[in-house]
Order: structure tokens, then C-alpha cells, then sequence
């Protein structure tokens, strides 16, 4: 379906709201004609998918409930035939599961009854600024190479950078997170703001609040002067939490809080703050993982994954070791002013051989301590210090029966277990989890992560 093209001439936003309540539409009505917008109301889905062939529109809100279906199904329509056009949803109070649920299918955000005048402001302000593709926003720093799972990430931020919803990354450590989490924000409305990167497990645990939040002068001793934390920092922009599984379990609470209500309280104060923040949050650990071992709340883990991107590992696209060397060569050479040398076939062998435990940082590191070391126009294989033969450990860990990397051998032990006891109950999971001795929480949880189906 073709989008409805703008009327020549015209440089009003135009705005679709989408609710059968006279009331609310009155209210969005008025504070959008305030804004200086132009209004246009359905109040059913079949008016708005009507409106929406018909007419341009900048930014659609939708209840979540209509008398012909529900604003998800609008959402999902939208995403679909006018992929470029931003959706907020508007849903019940303390409706967090369908709020999450609009944000995954593609909704731009969502505000929750009653509706905030001045929440709804910012989302508008916010929405409006999207660009029409997101690589229009040219951002300095990029992902390199060309195998599949790296177009697929590509692919998969440059999506998200038109989207409010929360986004969880994953990924070993190296691996590039902090970077993709950079391109999100880079390539998103949010660009002109600030992106403020939290390492979570570097603070102190009685010093996280008034990190995250704040203090007001003469909170606590030595609170001198009033002082922002990283919520009031990061505001209109980004708050990127880095290993946000290392956060204490008594902060989760706060951290859940101030994400579902977009306000937060300084240390010593009397009032919230309202603050406008995309969360981008990241850890090399499993976090479901965590959740089935309660050290981490389940509640925060689906606000805060509400779209999960991997970052794969660097022996999981060899192909692409070759070009990422040559890219990040140059890079360095040049910062160091002096001419890139070239890698030797057999170094590049050893680079596509090599594990890579600490991904494309260690990569940098191999080269940067090459490039320093090396003194000629070439890298010879004896140049990176590669030491130990990874190849050769690769292929022993892959022999039957190896007991190393110890998490394979692991994960393969607990496979063999788990089935023998399905095989036993014949595939009674209730029965399989009692025979196992574990709860049938953990079973499920250990099918899904074990990918036994």
C-alpha cells in the first residue's frame, strides 16, 4: 500500500488520534491545536486504517482498546503498510504487559492513563523529530563487515533507531555492545542530546542511588551542593546500561520505578522530576538466567528486554577478520600518524584461526601492539603474538567427550540428562521436572536455553 503523499504547500503536522472516549479526545484534541498541530480523530480501527489510505499523517496515538479491535492491531497495521509513520499508544493504568507488548510490535511509545499533558508534550516534540530514514542521521562510527549476522544487526539498529521502546544487548564481552548501543542513539531522534554510559558494576552499591538519581544539598554527609544524577544527565537523550545485571536487587526496584513512571527523586528532595530517557541496557551475562535464580527482578528484565539485539562473537563471522583488520589498521595508523602497514597472508591466517575470547577489542589490542612492534611496511604472523595455537584447542574442545570449553561440556551433560528424563517420562515435562529434582520453571527455562524443543 502506498503511503498518501503531504499536500503541496503544506507544512502543518497532522496528527491522527485514535480513541472512542469523547472526553480524551477533546483533551489530545486541545493541547495538539495548542502545539500548533492539526487534529484528526477516528474512533474506531476501521475509521483510522480508512484515514490513514487516505491522508498523510506525521504521528498516529491510539487507545489500546477500541470497539472494533485494539490500537496493537493498529500498530501492527501501521508497521506494515506506512512503516515510516511513528505510533504512540495510550494504555491503562498499570498495564505494563500491554505497553510492552504495542513497543514490540513497533510503536514509536506509550503513555499511560491518566494521560500527562506534559508527558504527552515530550512524546509529541519527540516523535515529530524522527527522520524519515534513519540512515539520513549519518553516524561517524559503524559496524564493521559483511557476513550475514552482521547485516542482520545492521539491519536490526538502524530499525530501532526510530523507535522509544527499551532495548536489551547481549553479547560477550568485546563484542561491540557499548558501540551498537552508540548507533541507536546516534541514528535516532534523540542524536542532538546526550548519550550517557553507565557501567553498572563499577559503583559502589551505597553510592547507586545517588548516582542514578541524584541528591539535593545536605542529603547526607558531604552532599554539599545539589548534583544530578545520570537520569537528569542523560534527559532527552540516552541512558545506556552497561552489565546492568550487576545492579543490587534493592536499586532494581528504584531503577523499575523511575522507567515506568519517567519521573524520578533526587536523595534529599521532597518531589520528582519528570525526565524523558531512552533506556538502552547490556550485559554478557544471561540475564533470563538470573531471573530463574532471583538475583535479578523479573518485572525490570521484561521492562528492560523488550527488544533483545546479539551481538555475535567474532569467530562467528571469520569472514569478515580480514576487512576488520585492514579497517582498523588504518585507523590506528593514522591516529598514530604514520603509514598503515599491510598484514602478511600468513598473519591473516592466523587471524581467521585465532578464537578471539575477547572479540574485536582484543582484535584491536593484537593490532595496535603490532603495528607498535612490528618494523617494517608488513605484519608477519610472529608479529601478533598469538601464542597459543587456538586452532588446534578449537578442534580438541570439538572432539566427543571433551571436556573443554567447560560450559560446552557442561550444557552438554545437563542436555543429556534433561532428555534421558523426557525419554523416561515419555515427555511429561511436570513428571521430567519432578524426576530431575527441579521445579518445572527451571525445566522450561533449561529447554528454551539448552534448545531442546
Amino acid at each position: 500500500m502506498k503511503r498518501p503523499q503531504r499536500p503541496a504547500g503544506s507544512t502543518t503536522p497532522r496528527v491522527l488520534i485514535v480513541d472512542d472516549e469523547a472526553d480524551l479526545l477533546e483533551l489530545l484534541e486541545l493541547t495538539l491545536l495548542r502545539m500548533g498541530l492539526e487534529p484528526q480523530r477516528a474512533m474506531t480501527v476501521a475509521a483510522a486504517k480508512k484515514l490513514l489510505a487516505e491522508q498523510w499523517f506525521d504521528l498516529c496515538l491510539t487507545d489500546m482498546r477500541l470497539p472494533d479491535g485494539t490500537g496493537l492491531e493498529l500498530v501492527q497495521h501501521i508497521g506494515q503498510h506506512h512503516p515510516q509513520l511513528p505510533v504512540a499508544v495510550i494504555t491503562a493504568f498499570g498495564s505494563a504487559e500491554n505497553a510492552v507488548a504495542a513497543l514490540k510490535a513497533g510503536a514509536f511509545d506509550y503513555l499511560s492513563k491518566p494521560v500527562s499533558l506534559e508527558q504527552l508534550r515530550a512524546l509529541i516534540k519527540s516523535a515529530l523529530k524522527v527522520p524519515e530514514k534513519a540512515s539520513e542521521a549519518a553516524a561517524p562510527r559503524t559496524l564493521l563487515g559483511s557476513s550475514p549476522a552482521i547485516q542482520h544487526v545492521r539491519a536490526l539498529l538502524d530499525k530501532l533507531a526510530r523507535s522509544q521502546a527499551p532495548v536489551h544487548i547481549t553479547g560477550e564481552s568485546g563484542s561491540g555492545k557499548e558501540l551498537a548501543a552508540r548507533l541507536i542513539h546516534e541514528r535516532s531522534n534523540r542524536r542532538d542530546k546526550p548519550f550517557v554510559a553507565v557501567n553498572c558494576g563499577a559503583i559502589p552499591e551505597n553510592l547507586v542511588e545517588s548516582e542514578f538519581f541524584g541528591y539535593k544539598k545536605g542529603a547526607f554527609t558531604g552532599a554539599d551542593a545539589d548534583r544530578e544524577g545520570f537520569f537528569q544527565a542523560a534527559n532527552g537523550g540516552t541512558l545506556f546500561l552497561d552489565e546492568v545485571a550487576d545492579l543490587p536487587l534493592p536499586m532494581q526496584v528504584k531503577l523499575l520505578r523511575a522507567i515506568q513512571e519517567k519521573r524520578v527523586r533526587k536523595l534529599g528532595a521532597t518531589q520528582e522530576d519528570p525526565v524523558d530517557v531512552r533506556i538502552i541496557s547490556a550485559t554478557h551475562q544471561n540475564l533470563s538466567g538470573l531471573v530463574e535464580s532471583g538475583r535479578f527482578r523479573q518485572d525490570l528484565y521484561y521492562r528492560l528486554n523488550v527488544i533483545e539485539v546479539r551481538m555475535p562473537a567474532l569467530r562467528e563471522m571469520r569472514e569478515d577478520i580480514p576487512g576488520m583488520a585492514e579497517a582498523i589498521l588504518a585507523r590506528l595508523a593514522a591516529q598514530s600518524g604514520v603509514p598503515a602497514p599491510r598484514l602478511s597472508e600468513a598473519a591473516v591466517a592466523a587471524l581467521k584461526d585465532y578464537s578471539f575470547p575477547g572479540n574485536v577489542r582484543e582484535l584491536e589490542n593484537i593490532l595496535e601492539r603490532a603495528l607498535a612492534l612490528c618494523p617494517g611496511s608488513e605484519i608477519g604472523r610472529e608479529d601478533l603474538y598469538l601464542s597459543v595455537p587456538e586452532a588446534a584447542l578449537e578442534d580438541t574442545a570439538r572432539e566427543p567427550g571433551a571436556k573443554w570449553p567447560l560450559q560446552e561440556y557442561l550444557d552438554r551433560m545437563e542436555k543429556e540428562a534433561i532428555l534421558e528424563a523426557l525419554e523416561k517420562t515419555r515427555y511429561n515435562k511436570t513428571a521430567a521436572a519432578k524426576l530431575l529434582g527441579i521445579t518445572f520453571r527451571a525445566l522450561r527455562y533449561r529447554l528454551e536455553r539448552l534448545g531442546i524443543d
